[in-house]
């Protein structure tokens, strides 16, 4: 077809040709990969886009990040004794909340994808948790013995390996959770889940990982 009508109520009220109809699906698709990445979309092409408009397009979100991040070094602060204690805990928490962080990602780019499909609604909740949960569980455990074979490695005492094993599971079924349940909400609540979640969501398990891992630490090396 050269020709698409546009239909508002029953009424034709125009049509579409075919480069149109190019021209849209391209900008739509532009604006999520934008959205996807904490900015907000361009107006112009990013050559034509000055400095001044690329800062205002992404500095509210930075800053709302900046502040969100900002409780990670709170948590670390609260858990300093724990860390002044078994020093050797601080070579992993890179390890630790990337891996969160990464999990959560993929899991909300191909939620949100399905949102958009309207594959997913937010009735199928209780579904996408137990796909997601076990699915998983099964990259759990995969990242558990990676962690293990990592920390031997390091030539790591057999209790942190069994810590960082241990949280690396815990962190990934968390991460699962929390990645199912937020784009869905944000939908629900009509926020864009494609602007808030991925970054959103790694914020937020950057700094529950954190506790997850000293409190998992606490237990098993007796510290207060």
């Amino acid at each position: 077809l050269d020709l698409v009508p546009v239909v508002e109520k029953g009424e034709l009220v125009g049509c579409l040709m075919e480069k149109e109809i190019a021209h849209l699906l391209e900008d739509d698709v532009t604006e999520d990969a934008q959205r996807q990445g904490a900015t907000l979309p361009l107006e112009k092409p990013y050559l034509e886009t000055s400095p001044w408009a690329l800062w205002k397009k992404r500095s509210v979100w930075l800053l709302l990040l900046f502040v969100a991040e900002a409780y990670t070094s709170s948590v670390l602060q609260h858990f300093e004794e724990a860390l002044e204690s078994a020093i050797a805990l601080a070579f992993f928490i890179p390890l630790l909340i990337g891996t969160g962080g990464n999990s959560g990602t993929q899991i909300t780019s191909t939620l949100v994808r399905s949102m958009a499909l309207g594959e997913v609604r937010l009735r199928d909740m209780g579904r996408v948790i137990r796909k997601e949960v076990s699915t998983s569980l099964l990259i759990a455990i995969t990242l558990g013995l990676a962690g293990c074979l990592r920390a031997w490695m390091m030539g790591i005492g057999m209790e942190i390996t069994l810590i960082v094993s241990l949280t690396l599971v815990c962190i990934t079924l968390w991460s699962a959770v929390v990645s199912s349940v937020i784009p869905l909400t944000l939908k629900r609540i009509g926020i864009d889940p494609a602007v808030v979640s991925a970054p959103f969501i790694a914020t937020l398990i950057d700094g529950t990982g954190l506790i997850i891992y000293f409190k998992i630490a606490q237990y098993f090396l007796g510290l207060n």
